[in-house]
């Protein structure tokens, strides 16, 4: 079982190099400094936008949203809408983008996806294919983690040493964490997508009880389900004192000085190890599919 996620995790150190290679020719189509830009996608895809968004603000480039496809807003005023979509074929991802090309003045539109011809590489204005991190997986892992590569390399970010922590990643020991009952994941700034990102695949692989807040937000109620036999994971340095904090509840905090993205890699080993210690098969989760494609979609 789960062959398939776990040669794709495995595979994500060789596919960021590969990602960030791609910077020449891609460069030109992301944004450019002090556009205005909002990003979408679904599921996995939302929460990379969410992270490249506060990573683009950070380095100070410009006014940089995520959301939600479904609930991005269509009349403001940006200059560049960044769409993720794996299959290309996301039923919000194309309406969004099809509504915001029928408006007066329509901002530049640009597609990641991992699948060449899909329907979103003809309704984008320029698209970026990543094929070689597509996934027979249903969860998303590769993709979506070289996506944010690409865009972290076009940021300024050295993906050289990334990939050397996401090996490092791959041999990180989870005995300790695979008895775990429950898992919060915590990050700040562009972590939080991380963090979002951690708890969906410990749910959607393993049926697991996994939870996700800004970390400093997580003392303003969260911390209250905190106790033995349950995680904290921190994605990136965590605010001062609250290891303490969870310390003082019994449960166990969980940091690490790799790279965050690399520190996905680590929770993504965890969800499918959590999914074969349940007996099921991560590579096909229940009630998912590879794209949601609604009725007349």
């Amino acid at each position: 079982m789960s062959e398939h996620v776990r040669a794709e995790i495995a595979s994500q150190p060789a596919c960021w190099i590969r990602a960030a290679g791609l910077l020449e020719d891609a460069g030109r189509a992301l944004p450019a400094p002090g556009e205005r830009v909002a990003v979408v996608g679904c599921g996995t895809s939302w929460f990379v936008a969410m992270a490249y968004a506060a990573l683009r603000e950070r380095a100070g480039l410009g006014e940089t949203d995520a959301f939600a496809a479904s609930e991005a807003p269509t009349g403001r005023g940006y200059d560049t809408v960044v769409a993720i979509t794996r299959s290309g074929t996301t039923t919000e991802v194309l309406d969004l983008l099809a509504t915001v090309a029928a408006r007066p003045g329509a901002p530049r539109t640009v597609a990641l996806t991992a699948t060449a011809g899909s329907p979103v590489v003809e309704v984008a204005g320029h698209s970026i294919v990543l094929d070689f991190a597509d996934e027979r997986a249903v969860v998303q892992t590769r993709f979506a983690t070289s996506t944010l590569a690409l865009l972290r390399a076009h940021l300024g970010d050295d993906l050289g040493p990334v990939a050397a922590d996401a090996e490092k990643a791959l041999a990180e020991p989870l005995d300790h964490l695979v008895g775990a009952e429950q898992a919060t994941f915590v990050g700040r700034g562009w972590t939080v997508g991380l963090a979002h990102e951690a708890a969906l695949k410990l749910r959607e692989s393993a049926q697991f009880w996994a939870e996700a807040y800004p970390a400093m937000d997580y003392r303003h109620g969260p911390i209250a389900i905190a106790q033995p036999g349950r995680l904290v994971w921190s994605f990136g340095p965590p605010p001062d004192g609250l290891a303490d904090d969870v310390a003082a509840t019994g449960a166990t905090f969980v940091t690490s000085e790799l790279d965050p993205l690399a520190q996905l890699v680590v929770a993504q080993r965890l969800a499918v190890a959590l999914a074969e210690a349940r007996g099921l098969d991560a590579d096909r989760p229940r009630h998912l599919t590879r794209s949601v494609v609604l009725p007349g979609g």
